[in-house]
């Protein structure tokens, strides 16, 4: 018995032993003709593995790159796509950097403060304090969800207060939602299943 510990490692695992196999057979041959045929008769079995896309022409090019990858770039036939170059596959990427903005409150999220800011820009009137309305019910669900307690509508003013500056005023005729209301909406029922399954018997 063949162990895969045994067998020379798959480049690109999703396509499998056999296409690799294939791949390596088709390097190997010395007749032009004999190679172009077979090369299209691996592209055509790979495309085969995802059939919606095997028209598209990106994905046509990807299969090529696919095929020269697979056979280490030993694999001389000609492509109706320009060959996959080595340094870019061999390149590493950049590194990704994180944010350096701090978020006062993390469990309000980040976009809260880019909502301050957009109400910040809004006139003084009716429509700045609808605004500001909608977005103090958002922390107060926001911290909800984060707390899963109760929590007292002056913390909500308190800590708007404090993410802008004292700048946007709620309206007079202002009220928050229900602490109640916001958790009937997040928790989710199970279905009684036993009750179900005596029925059916």
């Amino acid at each position: 018995m063949e162990y895969n510990t045994d067998r020379d490692e798959l480049i690109i695992p999703e396509y499998g032993r056999h296409v690799q196999k294939m791949v390596a057979h088709a390097t190997s041959l010395e007749d032009k003709e004999e190679k172009t045929k077979c090369v299209q008769s691996i592209i055509q079995f790979m495309g085969q593995m995802n059939p919606h896309l095997r028209d598209v022409k990106e994905f046509t090019h990807k299969l090529w790159d696919h095929l020269f990858i697979m056979s280490d770039f030993k694999l001389d036939t000609e492509s109706p796509y320009p060959l996959p170059e080595i340094e870019k596959l061999q390149a590493k990427p950049n590194k990704m950097e994180y944010p350096k903005t701090k978020v006062k409150f993390p469990f309000y999220g980040s976009t809260l403060e880019g909502m301050i800011e957009l109400a910040r820009k809004l006139e003084i009137g009716r429509e700045r304090e609808i605004m500001t309305g909608m977005i103090a019910n958002h922390m107060k669900k926001s911290y909800l969800l984060f707390n899963k307690n109760s929590v007292n509508n002056e913390t909500i003013k308190l800590h708007l207060g404090q993410l802008c500056n004292n700048e946007l005023k709620l309206a007079d005729d202002f009220e928050f939602i229900k602490s109640d209301s916001v958790a009937k909406n997040t928790t989710t029922t199970t279905p009684n299943y036993k009750k179900k399954f005596k029925k059916r018997r």
